[in-house]
């Protein structure tokens, strides 16, 4: 589609070629033919034949020379010998077997090949754009041979071609130096100013020459020079309509003369057969290209979802490697398709030019994206060779090295694609000069707006030098508290108990951060951060009761296996209520396993705040109770309370004479392993001590109140 386009384009602007420039009246060559001075009696001739028999001998020499003559000389002379072997090889496909080209035939092929670039490089072909320069210099100089054939051949007078000492007698009778000499009556200028070789001495056609070699051929093209040893008439439409480059495929050759004939059928100077095997490729390589695109996307979906609150797993790698694999296909595709059109189906013109670009800008593209995914891919990779190498299988440091990895990775990859980028735009012929005016951008996107991300990107560089905080911890930054999930060259994340809160490095860097988090010497294991727990006591406990708090308490969470290090205190406000200060660390990641911890302690504090309550029993009997029987009531008591094996007694005694009856006091302990089991064993206890009262005739009264009636 690409191609049919620019093929459009160049019909609807009348486009006659690739790049149409409008010459100076001195550029035009007259294309009406005339009588004039043939090749033969130019005085130059029999030095052409000379060099011409020169060449047939030594097949290795220089083209360009110290002289314009030199130069011009050999690069017409060589073109006609290309020309005549391209000829004799393909007079010989009627008694080549097969459909290809004999080895022997290759061979030679291969050498007409190596003098025709030898040829093509007598041309300055600067200007042309790096990605077609190397095409538009074979087609400029096939073209600049048959110019050279209507110059030499219908000029006016002799052309006299200056040798060293006669250009430097030139440039002496100047006021300036000559550096330049074009030949009389055309456009063609030869130099040895050369911008990509300051220190050269030998004379190249110019640029400016060769930018008008395609406007001069236009108007001399339908006009056929004499025949002779030299000329080469339609040596550019036999290149041009032709498959392969200056020779066309042996099985081509072998087609019916009919055949050929319908195949080099030509619109937009491209023939039937360029026209279908080039949409036919574009096609086929446009949708593996697109197919390879889908499946790419396809493996940014999320799985098992938010991947960002997942650790990274050898999952990730592969998927990661897998989208470099699907990625690394698109470019020998781009390379091989864009070279099958040039040197096979042989495009030539505005559709090689339009059918380059398009490749090269997939091809750019395509090494962009892969360089960075291949940098990606190694971060991942790279922080599980790492642990390999230390032998650790530590998750929460295979996370912290996911996050050093990768941040430094992916600007690697980026760097790498914008280089890409910038040799894709001088690749498509914008000057160097723009190119790098280009990359000033940044600088100056930096300097307007961009400060502040220099600045997360230093303070990034800051935090993980100094590690104030790491991946994993349980900190504070400014009035934010969760676990450390991500620390980037940009900014870091933070997992609160309701949402994920980035926070900018620079503003990280100046906050206060309290750290709660316990670090060890091996950098392998969890890091341990610290559960702080208050319990206010609403009831008023005894000293004893307080004692067996903080007993039950102590116990409780030096038994915890997901504790460390406890810490339990008592602590009295202003008001009369005491706090029970509960403190310890904890080995864990995340704030599902540290909420159910937290909660878990919770509940067995509440529960030994009950035990403490019910371990201490008042009980109050009558008045009218025996003295023999109120001694005996401490000792019924122990009898009952160390009946059951998990209870521990402590005392029993007549602490208060109330209103209405004797209170005694009793304190135990328990050792019961649940809390089920000791509400079960308080039960007991109760029912156990009203049947002995009631066995012993103790009375426990039920409050009364008398009423006296005075006159």
């Amino acid at each position: 589609m690409a191609l049919l386009l620019g093929l459009s384009l160049s019909v609807l602007t009348g486009l006659p070629g690739y790049a149409q420039l409008r010459p100076d009246r001195a550029s035009r060559i007259t294309a009406v033919p005339r009588l004039g001075v043939r090749l033969e009696q130019q005085p130059f001739y029999d030095e052409l034949l000379a060099i011409r028999a020169e060449w047939q001998k030594h097949e290795i020499g220089q083209v360009v020379t110290d002289s314009p003559r030199g130069t011009v000389l050999n690069f017409y002379a060589l073109m006609a010998e290309v020309a005549a072997r391209c000829r004799a090889i393909e007079q010989t496909a009627a008694t080549q077997p097969g459909w290809t080209w004999s080895p022997e035939t290759k061979q030679r092929i291969q050498d007409v090949e190596d003098l025709f670039e030898l040829t093509v490089s007598a041309l300055d072909a600067s200007h042309f754009p790096a990605s077609v320069r190397q095409d538009m210099a074979h087609e400029s100089a096939l073209k600049l041979k048959q110019v050279l054939d209507y110059v030499f051949n219908f000029s006016n007078a002799p052309i006299n071609l200056p040798n060293s000492s006669e250009l430097k007698q030139l440039s002496e009778s100047r006021s300036s130096t000559n550096n330049s000499w074009r030949i009389p009556g055309t456009a063609l200028t030869l130099t040895n100013k050369i911008d990509s070789n300051p220190v050269n001495s030998d004379f190249f056609f110019s640029a400016e020459s060769t930018k008008r070699i395609e406007q001069m051929y236009n108007e001399t093209a339908h006009i056929k020079a004499p025949k002779n040893d030299f000329t080469t008439p339609n040596l550019y439409n036999n290149f041009s309509l032709t498959p392969g480059f200056l020779i066309a495929p042996l099985w081509y050759l072998k087609l019916p003369t009919s055949t050929r004939s319908f195949l080099e059928i030509s619109y937009f100077n491209q023939t039937l057969l360029q026209i279908a095997a080039s949409i036919a490729l574009i096609a086929a390589s446009l949708s593996l290209g697109g197919y390879l695109a889908v499946l790419l996307i396809r493996t940014y979906r999320f799985r098992n979802g938010d991947l960002k609150q997942r650790l990274p797993t050898t999952e990730d790698d592969n998927i990661a490697w897998l989208r470099v694999v699907l990625v690394l296909p698109v470019l020998p595709l781009a390379r091989f398709s864009q070279l099958f059109l040039d040197n096979y189906v042989n495009l030539t013109g505005l559709a090689l030019e339009l059918v380059t670009y398009l490749f090269f800008v997939i091809w750019f593209a395509a090494a962009s994206l892969l360089s960075f995914l291949t940098f990606e891919a190694l971060g991942r990779s790279g922080a599980e060779w790492v642990m390999k190498l230390r032998g650790s299988n530590s998750q929460i440091t295979l996370q912290r090295m996911n996050n050093l990895f990768m941040p430094i990775c992916r600007s690697v990859g980026v760097l790498t694609s914008l280089f890409l980028l910038y040799e894709l735009l001088i690749q498509l012929g914008l000057p160097s000069a723009t190119v790098l005016a280009f990359s000033a951008v940044p600088g100056l996107a930096i300097g307007l707006g961009a400060s502040k991300l220099l600045g997360n990107l230093f303070a990034g560089l800051s935090i993980q030098t100094d590690r104030p905080l790491r991946v994993g911890e349980f900190c504070k930054v400014g009035d934010n508290t969760g676990f450390i999930t991500r620390i980037g060259l940009r900014s870091l994340e933070l997992q609160t108990l309701e949402s994920r809160i980035t926070i900018p490095n620079s503003v990280a860097d100046e906050a206060t951060i309290v750290n709660f988090s316990r670090r060890t010497h091996s950098a392998e294991t969890t890091p341990s951060q610290g559960l702080d727990l208050n319990l206010m006591v609403n009831d008023h406990l005894s000293p004893d009761q307080i004692d067996d708090l903080l007993h039950y308490t102590r116990r409780m969470l030096e038994a915890d296996p997901d504790l460390q290090d406890p810490v339990v205190s008592i602590e009295q406000r202003s008001s009369d209520d005491l706090i029970l200060i509960c403190f310890g660390t904890v080995t864990l990641h995340g704030w599902k396993a540290y909420l159910l911890v937290r909660e878990r302690i919770l509940r067995r504090l509440q529960e030994l705040l009950d035990v403490v309550n019910k371990s201490r029993i008042v009980i109050g009997v009558s008045y009218d109770t025996p003295e023999e029987k109120r001694r005996a009531i401490p000792e019924l008591v122990r009898e009952l309370v160390c009946s059951d094996a998990d209870f521990s007694f402590r005392s029993c005694r007549l602490m208060a004479i109330s209103e209405f009856s004797y209170d005694y006091v009793f304190d135990f302990r328990s050792s019961h392993s649940s809390y089920r089991g000791f509400k079960d064993a308080i039960n007991r206890l109760n029912q156990d001590l009203l049947a002995c009262f009631e066995a012993h005739g103790i009375e426990i009264p039920f409050p009364t109140q008398i009423e006296i009636q005075k006159d």
